[in-house]
C-alpha cells in the first residue's frame, strides 16, 4: 500500500452545476489520490520547497504553490479523457535539499515505473534536479533524454558547495558526464540582462542550444517549431521543465524574478502542444510560482491554464 504524506485533498472542492450533468465537471470532481494499481494517467507531484531559491538569495514563497495551484485547478473546468491522480506534496523543511531531491527522484521514477505521467509542482527550480533524476533512475540511460527549459534563465550555475534554484542544469550535465551518457539542453526564453556572459560562455562549452527571449514572438513561431524538431529529433525521450519567470511579469508578477519582456503565453502554448505532440514527453513540472507576491491570484490561474494545456 502507498503511504502518502501531506495529502490534502480537501483542497478539491469548487462549483456543481447539477443542472448540466456530467458536462458541468469540474477538476475537483475528477482528481483521486493516488494509490497502487490504478489506471495509468496524469499523477499530480507538489515540491514544496524553496531553499534553492533562499540559497539564491532569491525571494522565498514558492514552498506554498503547490497548493495555491489545486486550487486554482480545482475548480478548473474539466475536459480530459484521463485520469488524474494527487500524490500529496515532498517538503524540505529541514534545509536538506539533497535529501528532498531524492524524495523527488523516488517519487518521480515510481509514478513512471506504474505508467503514470509526473507532474510536478514546485516549488522553486531547484525542483528541476529531483524531476530528472527520478527520470535517469527509470530510464537506466536507456535512450537519449532530452530537456526543454522554457526559463530566463540558463541555470547553470557551478553547484560549488551547495545546490541551488541557479543550479540544477549545471548539476545534471555533471551526473550526465559521471554515467557517460549526453547532456541534451535547451533553453527558451533566455534574458540577456538576467544571464552573465560566464552564464553563456558555459551554455556554449556544453553545447545547449538557447534562443533568446526577444526572438520568440508570434512571428517567430515556425523557426521555433522547426528548431524544436530537429533537437526533439535527436532525442528518444523528454522532459519538460517550465520556469513561470519565463512569462512577463505583467502576466506573471507572482514569481522571485519577474521578467522585464518574457514571452507570451501565445508563444508558450503552442510551444507545449508541438513537444506533446512529439509523442516523447515523459515528465514535466512547473517552477517558481510564489503566491506571496502574487496579484488577484493572476500568477495561479496562469499556472493552472498551463497544467491544463500539458494534460489535455
Amino acid at each position: 500500500m502507498v503511504e502518502l504524506h501531506n495529502l490534502d485533498m480537501a483542497v478539491w472542492q469548487g462549483r456543481q452545476d447539477p443542472e448540466d450533468g456530467e458536462l458541468a465537471l469540474r477538476w475537483h470532481d475528477r482528481v483521486r489520490p493516488w494509490q497502487e494499481d490504478v489506471a495509468p494517467g496524469v499523477a499530480l507531484v507538489g515540491f514544496a520547497c524553496d531553499e534553492g531559491v533562499r540559497r539564491n538569495k532569491g525571494r522565498v514563497g514558492a514552498a506554498s504553490a503547490p497548493q495555491a495551484i489545486r486550487k486554482m485547478l480545482a475548480n478548473s473546468a474539466w475536459h480530459l479523457s484521463q485520469p488524474v491522480y494527487d500524490s500529496g506534496d515532498l517538503a524540505c523543511e529541514d534545509g536538506d535539499l539533497d535529501a528532498a531531491h531524492d524524495r523527488l527522484a523516488e517519487r518521480v521514477a515510481r509514478l513512471l515505473g506504474e505508467g503514470h505521467f509526473p507532474l510536478v509542482l514546485g516549488g522553486g527550480h531547484e525542483a528541476a534536479f529531483g524531476s530528472w533524476s527520478g527520470l535517469n533512475r527509470h530510464l537506466k540511460q536507456q535512450g537519449k533524454v532530452g530537456i526543454i527549459n522554457l526559463d530566463a534563465h540558463f541555470d547553470l550555475r557551478m553547484k560549488l558547495e551547495q545546490a541551488s534554484s541557479g543550479t540544477p542544469f549545471f548539476q545534471i550535465a555533471e551526473q550526465c558526464a559521471a554515467q557517460g551518457t549526453a547532456f541534451h539542453y535547451a533553453c527558451l526564453g533566455v534574458a540577456e540582462t538576467a544571464n552573465t556572459a560566464a552564464l553563456f560562455a558555459r551554455a556554449e562549452s556544453l553545447g545547449v542550444w538557447h534562443v533568446l527571449d526577444e526572438a520568440m514572438t508570434q512571428a517567430d513561431l515556425p523557426e521555433l517549431l522547426n528548431g524544436l524538431d530537429a533537437f526533439i529529433a535527436r532525442c528518444d525521450h523528454l522532459y519538460l521543465t517550465i520556469d513561470l519567470d519565463v512569462l512577463p511579469g505583467a502576466v506573471m508578477p507572482g514569481v522571485s524574478a519577474p521578467a522585464a519582456r518574457g514571452v507570451e503565453l501565445a508563444v508558450i502554448e503552442p510551444l507545449i502542444a508541438h513537444i506533446r505532440a512529439s509523442g516523447k514527453l515523459r515528465l514535466a513540472d512547473l517552477a517558481e510560482y510564489n503566491p506571496s507576491l502574487d496579484q488577484d491570484n493572476r500568477s495561479a490561474r496562469v499556472a493552472a491554464r498551463l497544467v491544463h494545456q500539458l494534460t489535455k
